[in-house]
């Protein structure tokens, strides 16, 4: 009969506990998601200072970690590789320390700095193609160079009717299911194919250090709104996305140092390719337009 009464006990104290637990979990889950209220709050903030809101609002904001990142350098007989055909005959010219230039009769090949610089259309000269490319047709010609040599890269943003009716299209490095913002390959395809392609990249190490605090994404954009609101008083502002990337804002091309990407918000408005980046962590960002 004890023993009967004593199981009794321990499982009503292992329920009291698991709900414990669970009131625990569910207010530090509440804690970090963003209120029915509150999205109803900054949507009326957001309209009385003529800015619209036409995109549904990320309603997480949990503590992130960054990125631990390496500096912009690079294989380069591998990129000789990616870049020219073995029949080529690929001339390395003369340059500055850590900058290098490689061409042939109809491409070249250029990494300075961080950045690569890949030109295919010396050669088109007056056999250039006339006409535009078709959006899927271009996407179809970069998808295939990504999924080939980089395929941990992922679609970002693809700008129609570019110079010459050409095709712009941008990629970036996607890590456990995060764009890496200062990781991309850019490709400018027309009807002759690709014209041009320029990138940067670090390798991904890992996150590193605690998880920090970040803005909600309310507050964020209520600094969007006191930076922009005296634009928007002459013309309509129509935030059409928001999302959140990691950027590596501080970096180099030497080889071995390792740098933080911390992660940032980005909003885009109608009409507009510029993107504006806010630090998820200090809620301060570029606003240059």
């Amino acid at each position: 009969m004890e023993w009967e009464r004593a199981k009794n006990i321990i499982l009503i104290a292992f329920i009291l506990l698991n709900l414990g637990l669970a009131g625990l979990i569910f207010v530090e889950h509440s804690r970090y998601t963003l209120t029915g209220d509150r999205i109803s709050t900054i949507n009326t903030v957001l309209s009385e200072n003529n800015i619209n809101l036409y995109t549904t609002l990320m309603r997480r904001f949990a503590p992130m970690r960054h990125l631990d990142i390496s500096g912009f350098y690079y294989d380069i007989p591998a990129l000789l590789e990616i870049f020219f055909d073995e029949s080529e005959n690929i001339i390395q010219e003369e340059t500055a320390e850590n900058h290098y230039l490689f061409k042939t009769s109809n491409s070249s090949l250029e990494i300075s700095n961080g950045f690569i610089s890949f030109d295919n259309s010396l050669g088109m000269g007056e056999n250039r193609a006339n006409g535009t490319i078709a959006r899927e047709d271009a996407i179809e010609i970069s998808d295939e160079f990504i999924s080939t040599h980089f395929p941990d890269f992922v679609q970002d943003i693809v700008f129609d009717a570019y110079s010459g009716g050409g095709v712009q299209i941008i990629y970036r490095q996607q890590y456990r299911g995060r764009m890496i913002h200062s990781n991309y390959i850019e490709f400018l395809i027309s009807a002759d194919g690709i014209e041009w392609i320029e990138m940067q990249f670090g390798q991904v190490i890992g996150y590193s250090a605690e998880a920090r605090t970040i803005f909600a994404p309310d507050e964020i954009l209520l600094t969007f709104m006191q930076r922009m609101r005296h634009s928007a008083m002459d013309n309509p502002i129509f935030i059409t996305s928001i999302d959140m990337v990691y950027l590596l804002e501080y970096a180099s091309d030497r080889e071995g140092q390792i740098y933080p990407a911390v992660p940032f918000y980005r909003i885009f408005i109608a009409d507009n390719e510029f993107e504006f980046l806010i630090n998820a962590y200090t809620n301060t960002g570029n606003f240059g337009g």
